[in-house]
């Protein structure tokens, strides 16, 4: 089944069960997804690729995070509760996080396959990187192991 569809089923039960914490999260992980698929680069009825769908919900995940953090700064720990809330709503349609080892063998695999040798290929390794790793860690992370293996 598709996010999509993944998603559009949730929101029917979520509205069932009157769950309006859940729904919120999942309405901002469906307007995420419109937002993409009517976006000038997608053909109308396309479906949006795995990579980009899993690059949305980081991305969300990651808003929802940084506003928690900012909230906490400024005391308010009910609207950081509920940005916790919805990032682990959104979570639960990632896949499962790669541990660091797990990470470094597969970016050492890539470094391989395109024969990057030094800090000057960072870009291609990252290219391929990010897209085999989409939704499974985060950018950040990559970089940071990919910086440490090239350096």
């Amino acid at each position: 089944m598709s996010l999509e569809k993944q998603i559009n089923e949730d929101l029917k039960q979520a509205m069932r069960d009157k769950d309006q914490r859940k729904l919120s999260a999942l309405r901002a992980i469906k307007s995420a997804l419109l937002i993409e698929k009517t976006n000038k680069d997608q053909t109308s009825g396309e479906e949006i690729p795995e990579s980009v769908e899993m690059q949305l919900l980081q991305k969300q995940v990651k808003q929802r995070k940084e506003s928690a953090e900012q909230y906490e700064e400024q005391g308010r720990t009910d609207l950081a509760e509920e940005e916790r809330f919805q990032a682990s709503i959104i979570e639960k349609y990632l896949p499962d996080q790669m541990d660091e080892q797990q990470l470094e063998n597969e970016i050492k695999a890539i470094i391989d396959e395109v024969g990057a040798t030094s800090m000057q290929d960072m870009g291609k390794v990252m290219g391929a990187a990010t897209k085999r790793l989409a939704g499974k860690a985060e950018n950040k992370k990559i970089s940071e192991i990919v910086k440490s293996l090239l350096a």
